[in-house]
């Protein structure tokens, strides 16, 4: 039987409860690195992404934001794909679970496992963390009661649920896992899922809900809705047209080959999935390849803990190549990984800047220098030569083995190996000394057509990991033909033809000053936290990471202004926040503060405050807040002051 030439990737599907982070990022860039190399070597690929939508978590975030559920999704949506179109995400399917096919193709799958037996009805007590979406034992949680995961407060809950039998086929999955060592990477993965949970015993799993709406009902019981495991796992095959009566898409590409997922959904993955597809009938997936986290200092990112890093910033200033390039060369796939924005910066300046962009721009100038832009026709091959064609004819090889085992940065470290003697060959030809003379001119021929063959090799392999950045060096080499920019001219050294004109152009990767840059990063990110997350326009809630000195250009874009209070009241349905009518200057403003536990409204009127306000507007519980009142918090952030302002400063007074 002839192997299937089709390769079917996907990430898990981002819950939508506020703006994606560079953790999110970091997963979708490595699918669609993976995801572009299968397609560049000849693969039928199919790359799916999404959102999973449902849930008692997103209901109550609709509700503190004033908007029904649909709306409040659906905007995150709109943001997320943005960000995938920034990041240059070139996905084949993004669904929603909310999309109607999906919701049917569900209520079938809840159907039929519910005729073979595989779901049934019972009562479920225990303690339930909302964010977390799970239930947990007596001995599962922390002290006081709290989420074993995300160490937040559990809740008491005692509900009528359908359950899937996932006690029946323990013993199965466990010899599958056993005899399938690839199907759960790393190792160490799976050894965790056979020692903490399958071998210990498996418990039928709660799979419905009817303490929340928020959800695909089940078909013959619309009290209870379809709980995440079915709804957001089965978007797997769902969106390939399972049940559908459609099927083409799901006969070519099921099983997946690899579906990609953080660590600390795992379990969900390697346990909960493949029961679902067996119960199905249906084969499991090649592999699910679960991650680690990246970190922000050395600590996983939260957005309570103000940690947060938004990729727009970095995208906005370098491009986003070069933030893809730092996500795949400086973690390994499959262990955690830290992120500073120093530490890429100071990557994209040595391997971008100085290794690849350097070794672009000194060939192409060195061709127009000696043979007027043009590359010349070989000579003789010495063994320097010869050396670094050996290199690059072995390199293809190598980044496929690489590429396959999901390990894009030791691919990358690869290609790097031959930048590296690509620039040290400049440094053992010495062109420009060859460069002198006639005779040394035949010799130099030779060594800069070494050179721009050498960068064409490279353009093509680092594609996959950064898309845009081939095009930008095959225009300056002069590279028209897109027979000599794919993978299949990478079989043979010298096919770039003599006589084509090279044009040095701006420098790919220009150096980055980053004692001048970071604090002005950091500032934009910062704002962006503020704006993606409301809860955090009251900044004396939010533990801050260290702020690093900042130039006097960056402090003047914060527009600080006095203003009056002319009416404050209570936000209906909320303990915390405070609506505020203010006067600044010629204008009127509505501003939010979350502040309502520490003042008593009327106190505050005719009070003169601190506002920030250029701040874009956001909505709160469906208030527009117009700017972002200063204030103080003790250390132990039991006390908050507003920053008042003396008689006699005029509303709207700037502040320097």
């Amino acid at each position: 039987m002839q192997e299937r030439n089709t390769f079917y990737i996907t990430t898990p599907i981002y819950y939508p409860s506020g703006h994606m982070h560079i953790g999110h990022t970091y997963t979708t860039v490595a699918a669609d690195t993976m995801a572009r190399f299968k397609k560049m070597t000849g693969h039928q690929v199919y790359f799916l992404t999404g959102t999973d939508e449902h849930g008692q978590k997103i209901e109550r975030s609709a509700q503190e934001s004033g908007v029904a559920p649909q709306q409040f999704v659906d905007e995150i949506v709109a943001q997320t794909k943005q960000l995938w179109e920034l990041m240059n995400i070139k996905y084949d399917n993004f669904i929603r679970t909310t999309d109607e096919h999906h919701m049917k193709a569900v209520q079938r799958i809840f159907q039929r496992l519910y005729e073979t037996g595989d779901i049934y009805k019972d009562a479920y007590e225990g303690q339930y963390c909302v964010p977390c979406e799970a239930f947990w034992t007596a001995s599962q949680m922390k002290e006081g009661n709290l989420c074993p995961d995300c160490s937040r407060p559990t809740e008491l809950v005692r509900e009528e649920s359908y359950f899937l039998r996932m006690s029946k086929y323990q013993d199965w999955l466990i010899q599958y896992i056993e005899e399938h060592p690839n199907f759960i990477q790393p190792p160490s993965r799976a050894k965790e899922m056979l020692q903490n949970f399958l071998k210990p015993g498996l418990q039928d799993l709660s799979i419905s809900r009817t303490s929340f709406s928020w959800g695909v009902p089940v078909p013959f019981d619309p009290e209870h809705v379809i709980y995440v495991w079915i709804d957001a796992l089965s978007n797997y095959i769902t969106a390939l047209g399972y049940s559908s009566g459609e099927e083409e898409l799901m006969d070519t590409f099921w099983p997946a080959d690899v579906q990609l997922v953080g660590k600390e959904i795992t379990r969900f993955h390697t346990i909960y999935w493949p029961i679902i597809l067996k119960a199905l009938g249906l084969p499991l997936p090649k592999q699910i390849f679960a991650h680690g986290w990246l970190l922000f200092n050395d600590d996983k990112m939260s957005k309570s803990k103000g940690n947060v890093v938004y990729p727009g910033p970095v995208i906005k200033r370098y491009g986003a190549d070069a933030l893809r390039y730092y996500l795949m060369r400086e973690m390994l796939f499959g262990s955690d990984g830290n992120y500073t924005n120093q530490a890429m910066m100071t990557r994209v300046n040595s391997d971008l800047a100085n290794d690849l962009g350097n070794l672009l721009s000194r060939t192409v100038a060195m061709i127009e220098k000696y043979f007027d832009g043009v590359i010349q026709a070989t000579g003789t091959y010495e063994q320097v030569d010869l050396d670094l064609i050996t290199l690059l004819e072995a390199l293809p090889k190598k980044v496929e083995e690489e590429m396959n085992a999901l390990q894009f940065s030791q691919a990358l470290s690869e290609i790097w190996k031959v930048i590296g003697a690509s620039n040290r060959y400049i440094d053992l030809t010495e062109p420009w000394v060859l460069g002198r003379s006639e005779e040394g001119k035949e010799r130099l021929r030779t060594v800069l057509y070494v050179l721009a063959e050498s960068l064409r090799y490279i353009s093509i392999l680092i594609y996959p990991v950064m898309p845009s950045t081939p095009q930008k060096m095959f225009s300056q080499l002069g590279i028209s033909d897109e027979r000599l920019q794919n993978w299949g001219s990478l079989d043979r050294f010298g096919q770039t033809p003599a006589g084509q004109r090279v044009s040095k152009g701006e420098a790919i990767f220009p150096r980055i000053d980053i004692k001048a840059d970071l604090p002005g990063l950091e500032a934009e990110n910062a704002a962006e936290h503020v704006k993606s997350n409301p809860a955090a326009a009251d900044a004396s809630k939010v533990k801050k990471p260290a702020v690093p000195l900042i130039a006097i250009e960056d402090f003047q874009k914060i527009q600080l202004v006095t203003a009056k209070v002319l009416a404050c009241e209570k936000v209906k349905k909320s303990d915390k926040l405070l609506k505020f009518h203010l006067k600044v200057g010629e204008e009127e403003r509505t501003v939010l503060s979350g502040i309502a536990e520490h003042y008593e409204p009327e106190a505050l009127i005719g009070r003169s405050l601190v506002l920030l306000a250029n701040l874009p507007p956001r909505k709160i519980r469906g208030i527009e807040s117009e700017g972002m009142l200063l204030s103080a918090a003790s250390e132990d952030e039991s006390m908050l002051r507003l920053l008042f302002v003396d008689e006699g400063i005029d509303d709207g007074a700037g502040i320097a």
